[in-house]
């Protein structure tokens, strides 16, 4: 009887080890989960900052320019198209930087931008004042026209501003974001010209 016992004790007390060892994680298991959770938590650099700094009031802009010529009447439909596009594309990434900002803890104001490589608006593609004034106050004729040369422009600077995440960024997530802004508003680029040469 108490060799049953004694047997009965030992296989409880091996059960429960092995049970123990089964749910505990070795070294290179827990270093594994360790690497995996530092991984989404790094990665990026100055230059991702700087990105993502730069293209949110960049994108900004373009939704604006966007809603400037929807709001018109009796524009080619075709641009009206392209600018819902843009508008729609361009609008959950600006949503996704922010909160790369946010993750990063870093700020969402530009107001260092002469500080960040001296990077003006004629170098990035941006409007000034008065051309988004002549924007919005052109007429039903020359708004279609206006908008595609100024659009060309302002994302011929997106792209430069992309290849340069491309070229020194470091997270993954933004390098993604760079690359479709590149393929994509290249493409939008010869849309437009196209739709310019047929006006």
């Amino acid at each position: 009887m108490t060799i049953r016992r004694t047997s009965f004790a030992i296989a409880s007390v091996l059960a429960a080890s092995l049970t123990l060892a089964a749910c505990t994680p070795t070294s290179s298991e827990s270093a594994t989960s360790e690497d995996s959770s530092s991984e989404s938590s790094a990665g990026f650099n100055d230059q991702d900052v700087m990105f993502a700094q730069m293209m949110v009031p960049h994108h900004e802009q373009a939704v604006e320019m966007s809603d400037m010529i929807l709001a018109k009447d009796d524009v080619d439909p075709e641009v009206l198209d392209l600018a819902q596009q843009i508008k729609d594309a361009q609008g959950p990434e600006i949503e996704q930087m922010n909160g790369w900002l946010e993750e990063w803890d870093a700020s969402s104001d530009m107001g260092g931008m002469d500080d960040m490589g001296g990077m003006d608006h004629s170098m990035d593609g941006m409007m000034s004042d008065d051309e988004m004034e002549a924007l919005e106050g052109s007429s039903a004729e020359s708004a279609s026209r206006l908008f595609l040369e100024q659009m060309t422009e302002h994302h011929e600077g997106a792209i430069d501003m992309a290849q340069t995440e491309l070229d020194d960024g470091e997270y993954p997530d933004a390098l993604e974001l760079a690359q479709d802004i590149v393929d994509t508003q290249q493409a939008e680029i010869d849309q437009m010209q196209e739709l310019l040469s047929g006006l």
